[in-house]
């Protein structure tokens, strides 16, 4: 449904002097989402742009994620926008990405009412030219990526909020069985991969949600080739259905799969604590509603980080809506995700770090490490990041620090390892860097 934010590169906004950035507080001491999930047997994803995925954009959707979802990259406009001609640089970098980091791919999307080419929204054709260049362009993306996705949202958003078909050029140009036809022609295309149909607002029972029921069930019943629903998931803070794990297992009981496609939690802006906390709680809620449902195959975000959301450009005065800011840095809602997938161990509440850069020459750096406590105290502390350019440390001050390949690990000198409840402690190093030097995530050991 929606469209990833394309913006600056981490790299560009590090490059000057006396840059500032908020680094993470330390992940929970449990594994990543993804090995989470992988010992529930769940997927969680992250829909993602492909041009990002570098730098720490490209090591977080790495290391939490067992699932991605090309944002935009497998949208019939990004992929023919003229007739014939075809596109495939990005829809390819992210399954070659996917496929180097261990993930499933999710196929997003066929058959859509939105995001596709001029020439096939403005041209004049017969119900038989419609239905070929339908099963064509199926034929022609599915089956060049055959046997390497998961799964495909075939058919994305065919209803109305009231349960009616949507008119769009596909219902009005070959009737409600465009549906089926689309899902044949997938099935013929990859009869490996797993066939959803996808849609916004049918994550509790109502209207909408029942019209897709309704629908997944005859398709069933007549033999159409349909594996699953997607439920979009796409929230705001404080409405998130009390009927979603009901909704959810209504489906499964057809025998079918149930994912969460899209989620993500918006809010008012500004954020502060008490929302972000709400979120959290919700994030949760909507875990835990999968996690109960054998069926319910996984979750994935649209987008996990703010910098890279849809809904500040949609949503004036609204955002917050992903498990991690702009910075990168996990909100509470990433712990809450973690939580609901098994995870036992909370991170160091109350201690946050920041990463800054507060000199920087042709050749060289100098950095600064802050370590902040609020609500919590230590009796010790480890700092820990991996430079991702080749940079390497030539000194520190006021830390012991060693650097194994692009592994960085600094401890608490012999007088500064303390830190009290609203104390804080700063140490700080000399680097080399050439080329780029992208900001680090830091994690608290």
């Amino acid at each position: 449904m929606r469209s990833l934010r394309t913006g600056l590169s981490l790299a560009s906004l590090v490059s000057g002097l006396a840059l500032l950035l908020g680094a993470p507080p330390a992940q929970a001491a449990d594994a990543p989402l993804r090995d989470l999930a992988d010992a529930k047997s769940k997927v969680i994803g992250t829909a993602v742009t492909g041009s990002k995925l570098t730098g720490t954009y490209g090591e977080i959707a790495a290391r939490e994620f067992n699932a991605l979802t090309p944002g935009n990259a497998m949208k019939w406009g990004s992929v023919e926008p003229t007739r014939g001609t075809f596109n495939w640089a990005e829809a390819d970098q992210i399954v070659n990405f996917a496929e180097a980091n261990g993930q499933q791919v999710r196929g997003h999307t066929l058959v859509w009412h939105s995001q596709n080419p001029s020439w096939l929204t403005n041209g004049t054709w017969t119900t038989a030219e419609l239905r070929q260049l339908m099963t064509d362009h199926i034929a022609t993306e599915v089956g060049r990526y055959k046997g390497r996705l998961e799964t495909w949202d075939v058919v994305n958003e065919p209803f109305n909020e009231d349960g009616t078909y949507r008119q769009t050029l596909w219902y009005n140009g070959l009737g409600a069985d465009y549906i089926a036809e689309a899902l044949t022609a997938a099935r013929a295309a990859d009869p490996s991969a797993k066939l959803y149909i996808n849609d916004y607002n049918v994550e509790g029972v109502n209207a909408k949600s029942t019209a897709l029921y309704n629908l997944v069930k005859s398709l069933k019943e007549r033999g159409v080739p349909i594996d699953g629903v997607g439920l979009q998931a796409h929230l705001i803070l404080g409405q998130v259905p009390a009927t979603l794990q009901q909704n959810i297992q209504r489906f499964a009981d057809l025998g079918l799969d149930v994912a969460i496609t899209e989620l993500d939690i918006r809010m008012n802006l500004p954020s502060d604590s008490a929302k972000l906390a709400q979120q959290a709680a919700e994030y949760k809620q909507v875990m835990n509603a999968c996690v109960a449902v054998a069926r319910c195959v996984g979750v994935t975000v649209w987008g996990f980080t703010d910098s890279d959301s849809w809904i500040p450009d949609t949503f004036p005065g609204q955002g917050a809506a992903t498990p991690y800011d702009e910075n990168f840095a996990p909100k509470p809602a990433y712990h809450a995700i973690a939580e609901a997938l098994g995870g036992t161990t909370t991170p160091p509440t109350g201690c946050t770090v920041t990463y800054s850069v507060v000199h920087q020459w042709n050749g060289g750096f100098t950095g600064q490490v802050r370590i902040d406590c609020s609500g919590a105290s230590l009796a010790s502390w480890k700092a820990n990041w991996t430079f991702g350019a080749g940079q390497q440390l030539t000194q520190a001050w006021n830390a012991n620090c060693t650097q194994s390949g692009s592994a960085v690990n600094c401890s608490n000198a012999s007088y500064n390892g303390t830190v009290p409840d609203g104390g804080s402690v700063t140490f700080g190093f000399n680097a080399s860097w050439s080329g780029s030097n992208p900001v680090p995530v830091v994690t608290l050991g």
